[in-house]
């Protein structure tokens, strides 16, 4: 009998090749809930008053629980999500792919610097994407120290990000 290959840990550049196709997938989830939300207020989902865009609190809220959801549930059945398997890529936890409590907690951990867009209200928008920029940096920063090429949020999670060759 063979013994199991061992896995190898992504290479950051199909990291950010696969991020950038999900990406796509994201937004046209994201534009779908926001269609349908537009369509079920009869279009009073968004009111601009003075300059503002004001939204109602369950809106944002909505979007962000269908992002979650279209992760978690790619990352527990079969641990890939549309952008990872061209790349061939898969999230793993212990050899399988993650429980639904760590993969939240990779996806929570993974999206936090988007908790910088509530700084939108006193900063510009350049300071506002700097900042988001920046901390996705920092959570990647750790990927070329550790020798499974882990992210912060990966460390954080239990998980890792392996090719699939």
């Amino acid at each position: 009998m063979n013994a199991p290959a061992a896995s190898v840990p992504a290479p950051l550049w199909r990291r950010l090749a696969a991020l950038v196709y999900d990406l796509v997938a994201v937004l046209a989830l994201v534009m779908v809930i926001g269609l349908l939300c537009q369509i079920a207020t009869r279009g009073a989902l968004i009111a601009t008053q003075g300059g503002h865009i004001d939204a109602p609190w369950w809106y944002p809220a909505l979007q962000l629980a269908a992002v979650a959801a279209y992760f978690v549930l790619s990352w527990t059945r079969g641990g890939q999500t549309l952008g990872m398997r061209p790349w061939r890529l898969r999230v793993v936890a212990a050899g399988g792919a993650p429980r639904p409590a760590r993969a939240l907690l990779r996806f929570a951990a993974a999206a936090a610097p988007l908790l910088l867009l509530a700084l939108g209200r006193v900063l510009d928008v350049r300071q506002v994407l700097a900042a988001m920029a920046l901390a996705w940096a920092l959570d990647l920063a750790a990927a070329p120290f550790d020798r499974r090429r882990r992210a912060l949020h990966d460390l954080l999670s239990g998980t890792e990000l392996e090719l699939r060759r």
